[in-house]
């Protein structure tokens, strides 16, 4: 399986959930590589933004960036040398992560099924961007869905970003939760656009300000969160960006 490299090795980590609706549950992160968008605010964009491809991203801005070298980001490890790490940080909550890990479905179905061959007591949730379907034997063992459908602040085209196949599945199912990223006001539009054409539910739904220091998250608290007490929606934060700023692996 491809996922992304961390000091020298695969990026999985014991920390907390920081996010959506288990935000501050102890939960292990497995963080595939690979991406089929290319959010401008990303950060994880270790994981998509390679040397050679056209994508913009914020971070150019900065002194010093450069897009990533494939071969050095990516970190190729079996399921059984997955699941041993796993099995070593002694966390049953595990969340999938990425990139886009639909992407390696087939694989990540291979890896819960053996995980739960070990201890039937693991407990999968995956994080989305929702556009990739995933496979009824996939959908039979993941616990929960954490669909992020992309904004036009993202930067992707509505075509690329908006698969309506793919948001239909998500909205009826009753495993998934929908985290949006919210930059600006003017993006609450959209949001309603989304959660009127495919009848999501105001209870699986939670708003998320943008932004990788505390600062910019504070900026965006206030209005955010009267949306939500305003439509019935969740609010969520971003907890591990508070508790240890904008680092990997923690």
């Amino acid at each position: 399986m491809k996922l992304a490299r961390l000091n020298g090795k695969a990026e999985i980590f014991y920390s907390i959930q920081g996010e959506g609706k288990n935000i501050g549950r102890p939960s292990i992160f497995i963080r595939t590589s690979l991406c089929n968008l290319h959010c401008s605010w990303c950060d994880t964009d270790y994981t998509w933004n390679w040397k050679g491809t056209p994508f913009h991203h914020q971070n150019e801005a900065l002194p010093g960036y450069q897009k990533f070298d494939k071969a050095e980001y990516i970190a190729e490890l079996s399921i059984e040398g997955i699941a041993c790490e796993v099995v070593a940080l002694g966390c049953k909550n595990i969340v999938l992560t990425g990139g886009e890990p639909l992407l390696q479905q087939t694989d990540l179905l291979d890896l819960i099924r053996h995980l739960r061959n070990i201890d039937p007591g693991y407990w999968f949730e995956i994080e989305t961007n929702g556009t990739i379907i995933p496979s009824a034997k996939f959908d039979v063992l993941i616990d929960q869905y954490n669909v992020s459908p992309k904004l036009a602040n993202s930067g992707n085209t509505q075509r690329i970003r908006e698969k309506e196949d793919a948001y239909n599945f998500f909205s009826s199912n009753a495993k998934a939760v929908f985290k949006f990223v919210v930059n600006t006001p003017e993006d609450m539009e959209e949001v309603f656009r989304l959660i009127r054409k495919y009848e999501i539910n105001h209870n699986k739904v939670y708003l998320m300000p943008e932004g990788t220091s505390a600062e910019t998250l504070k900026q965006k608290q206030q209005w955010l969160i009267e949306q939500c007490k305003e439509h019935h929606f969740h609010y969520t934060d971003r907890l591990h960006i508070h508790i240890y700023g904008n680092k990997r692996g923690v």
